[in-house]
């Protein structure tokens, strides 16, 4: 199952009633545009605890035509990384624990 920012906007609303949902939209709509924007600058983008967006740069190669064989150049591009925070894997690590374990014993 999947988060699309929608159900995100409409979740933190939820959890904060004094918020209008316009007001929400575009605060999310400014933090994804300026992560974009410094990452289009070549900025990393670091949320403590959460993680870290960075750029990395892929040199022009030759590649291969899967269907054909034929050689082909691949451009040179620019490809955005995630690499998650401490705080984060933990969390994660602990639900999946918690939920695999819960899943178990449902199996009993």
């Amino acid at each position: 199952m999947s988060l699309i920012k929608s159900q995100l906007i409409q979740n933190i609303t939820e959890a904060n009633p004094h918020l209008f949902v316009r007001d929400v939209e575009r605060i999310v709509n400014t933090i994804f545009s300026e992560i974009t924007h410094s990452l289009a600058k070549g900025k990393r983008v670091e949320l403590r605890g959460f993680g870290a967006f960075s750029v990395q740069h892929r040199k022009e190669r030759v590649g291969r035509n899967p269907r054909t064989g034929e050689s082909v150049n691949v451009e040179e591009k620019f490809i955005p990384r995630f690499k998650t925070g401490k705080d984060l894997r933990l969390k994660l690590n602990s639900e999946k624990n918690v939920s695999d374990n819960q899943q178990e014993e449902n199996q009993d």
